[in-house]
């Protein structure tokens, strides 16, 4: 059992009257050892938002959908799906451990493609968890007892922030390889080739299926194809983060390109899939719709909409910096190689919050907004 450390005093009164002032008087020194965890950058950015009074303020900092007024959106797909599942007056029954058998095949289907040969022949385990960070921790766990190769992950530089503190919780040591490249905002092809081709034969590699989280950067077809080869030839086991089909370009099998090109080169994979972001589900259930391919598609279009209005804004504005790299990456981020200097200005000055490290929600651009963005951008960065 689980509970958060309220509702863990509510259960000793409960069980305890009045003695709790005793436990918790004399407990202090059994926590004492409990170290602070780190402080939420993305928190930080929103309560900061939240107290300007600017009515020109944005906020390109969370990492959630919303619609084109700025709004949470609730896909029209998933709508229907709850109405169907209420209809259906469903029990509230436990579950197998593994998770919903029905869940699970529809999941593994839209991710590798439903006639794919490890599908049809079998070879495929799939087991159902709490979006992608559940499915990571899952992941990780099960290597840390049962991978024979090193007890070490490698990692694009940068990741996902939970990436490494999920790994390193289960005990295996986190190093990184080369793959953004702040000179030109894009892939560092040469730097991840020579790195990944150095690492010791027999590890664990961890590889962003597409929409790379942070940084937008996704290799191209032609380059998974030659990084397939390269950790085929090490030995290497590749460890998949798919967290944006669908929503990366609009195209499922198109966003599927690594992991399906991978599985067709004979390599064996082990494969973190979620749906909070493409479906716009961030709690704990997951519906299936033939209506989401177009949903998806609709939220995938207006982020690429986005990105190639705020290219244009920026041109318009005189800018003659190279902004190439907002249309050239893909998915809700982009890393805009704006400086931790331009950043706090553009705070301050023009009250558009993003992280420190220049990134921003393009899914936080609307249509109303975009103009005053790219001037704001170039008045700090010209």
């Amino acid at each position: 059992m689980a509970v958060n450390s309220t509702g863990l005093w509510r259960l000793l009164r409960l069980q305890h009257g009045a003695s709790i002032i005793n436990v918790s008087s004399r407990s202090s020194s059994w926590w004492s050892g409990v170290e602070m965890g780190p402080p939420d950058a993305i928190l930080g950015v929103t309560e900061a938002f939240k107290k300007d009074t600017n009515p020109k303020k944005m906020n390109l900092g969370v990492g959630a959908y919303r619609d084109d007024n700025g709004k949470p959106y609730i896909l029209p797909s998933v709508r229907k799906a709850e109405e169907l599942i209420i209809s259906q007056k469903l029990d509230h029954e436990y579950l197998p451990i593994s998770g919903s058998a029905e869940f699970c095949k529809k999941a593994i289907g839209l991710a590798l493609g439903e006639d794919n040969p490890v599908i049809t022949d079998g070879l495929t385990a799939t087991v159902q968890a709490i979006s992608g960070t559940g499915a990571l921790r899952v992941g990780s766990a099960f290597f840390s007892k049962f991978f024979p190769g090193p007890k070490a992950v490698w990692m694009p530089a940068p990741t996902w922030g939970n990436h490494v503190p999920i790994f390193k919780h289960v005990n295996m040591d986190v190093q990184q390889y080369r793959y953004y490249d702040p000179k030109t905002c894009g892939f560092n092809f040469s730097g991840a080739l020579e790195d990944i081709s150095k690492i010791p034969e027999g590890s664990l590699i961890l590889l962003h299926a597409c929409a790379h989280n942070p940084t937008g950067v996704d290799p191209k077809q032609e380059q998974w194809d030659e990084l397939s080869k390269v950790i085929k030839n090490k030995k290497l086991f590749p460890f998949f983060d798919m967290a944006y089909q669908g929503f990366a370009s609009g195209d499922i099998a198109r966003d599927a390109y690594a992991v399906r090109k991978f599985l067709a080169d004979g390599h064996k994979i082990c494969l973190a899939q979620s749906f909070a972001k493409n479906m716009g589900l961030y709690g704990n259930y997951y519906v299936f719709s033939t209506i989401w391919l177009k949903d998806v598609k609709g939220m995938a279009d207006r982020i690429i909409s986005m990105r190639t209005k705020l290219k244009e804004n920026l041109a318009k504005e005189g800018s003659v910096k190279n902004w190439s790299h907002i249309t050239d990456q893909i998915g809700m981020f982009c890393f805009t190689g704006m400086t931790p200097d331009q950043v706090e200005k553009l705070t301050k000055e023009y009250s558009v919050y993003l992280t420190k490290d220049g990134r921003i929600s393009v899914a936080g651009i609307a249509s109303s907004n975009v103009e005053y963005l790219a001037y704001a951008m170039h008045q700090v960065t010209k």
